[in-house]
């Protein structure tokens, strides 16, 4: 039986992530992937780095997530691709960018730079947009990246460091100080930090967890050309409501020249076909904010499952129930962007040091209560 001070489920770019910042820690860790590293939602992932403002929890550990990439930024392989290029909240009305004003004041109150750009400033940003937009938001510090390349360099660094990598094992049950792998072999660990994303319920029953399908599109390179990513302000409204199906514009320049596109939510959906429905209304919708886009090919579709909670925050912290058992699960579609976050925020924890931010939003007993102790009867 190999023995770890942690032994984390699941290498997607959390677990990854976790890894890394534990064996800085100068603890002895096991990192159990059942298929190859950020194989999973992590390579069906955007790759968008983006501080996000739907509520002050939500804005407290992306914007942190954000810096904390940026600090990284430097020494990432090239094959990363980390592009620093900014986000543009792109209003199509004067009601939108109404709007704007409250989101630069949650920023601004986070430590986040802003721009307010006019329609003359936002074609100047950004040619190829459709004419008709009245303005836009810019995010300075957002960023885009290539996620599996992402979580790949922090398993190689935590593994440099003495981690042990356990991939193409799929783990059978999780016991009090043991992670038990499909054929038999135990590892001991003084603590289990499940990490599995959307397969972290079966190992788990009881995780308030449900898969929500996307559906993602990259193009061959050529026109339009983009400088930032480009959201449509209506994405708040209209992607991330829980109330069926939904697409929004959002689209990012690739280091390689293409366009990556995105996005659609379909809560509830744990199939992964392509549907020809739901693209088309993407793609439309795309189309809408850049009519360039005809033009382009199509080099791959696919779809992803992000793993969503019931109030759109993930699970970082111990389980109320099984106190060997921590949780860095239910990113939902913000696991690349607050993998650096998440990391620091539940290795914190376990070495019982205070984070930048408070973990409370994040605790999993929001969801989960204690087991009821057994009365003692007279």
């Amino acid at each position: 039986m190999s023995a770890f001070d942690c032994v984390i489920v699941g290498g997607g770019i959390v677990g990854a992530a976790l890894a890394d910042a534990l064996v800085g820690e100068g603890l002895s860790v096991a990192l159990v992937e059942a298929r190859s590293i950020g194989a999973g939602t992590t390579a069906c992932g955007m790759g968008h780095l983006v501080a996000m403002d739907d509520n002050a929890a939500e804005l407290a550990l992306t914007a942190w997530s954000v810096a904390l990439w940026r600090e990284l930024a430097d020494g990432l392989p090239r094959t990363v691709e980390y592009d620093a290029c900014g986000t543009l909240w792109l209003a199509a009305d004067d009601e939108e960018l109404a709007a704007v004003s409250a989101k630069v004041a949650n920023y601004r109150a986070a430590g986040v730079r802003t721009e307010v750009l006019d329609a003359a400033a936002l074609y100047e940003a950004e040619p190829a947009l459709a004419p008709g937009l009245v303005g836009a938001l810019r995010v300075t510090d957002d960023a885009v990246l290539y996620p599996p390349v992402a979580a790949l360099h922090f398993a190689r660094r935590a593994q440099a460091r003495g981690a042990r990598l356990w991939c193409g094992r799929r783990v059978q049950a999780l016991r009090p100080g043991e992670v038990v792998l499909e054929g038999g072999e135990v590892l001991a660990a003084g603590r289990i930090v499940l990490a599995a994303g959307v397969a972290s319920p079966a190992l788990c029953p009881g995780l308030p967890i449900t898969p929500r399908k996307g559906h993602l599109l990259i193009t061959r390179r050529g026109a339009p050309v983009v400088h930032h990513q480009l959201v449509e302000l209506g994405y708040l409204k209209s992607a991330h409501g829980t109330d069926g199906a939904s697409v929004a514009f959002n689209a990012q320049p690739r280091v390689t020249g293409q366009l990556l596109l995105g996005s659609s939510r379909q809560p509830g959906v744990g199939t992964r076909e392509v549907e020809a429905e739901m693209l088309e209304r993407m793609l439309k919708r795309a189309a809408v904010f850049l009519p360039g886009l005809d033009g382009l090919q199509a080099l791959r579709v696919w779809t992803g499952l992000r793993p969503a909670t019931p109030d759109g925050l993930p699970l970082l912290g111990p389980h109320p129930e099984k106190p060997w058992l921590w949780l860095a699960c239910g990113h939902e579609g913000l696991g690349i962007t607050t993998a650096t976050g998440s990391a620091r925020l539940v290795a914190d924890q376990l070495v019982g040091r205070a984070s930048a931010i408070d973990a409370r939003p994040y605790a999993p007993a929001r969801f989960l209560t204690a087991a009821p102790r057994e009365v003692a009867h007279a």
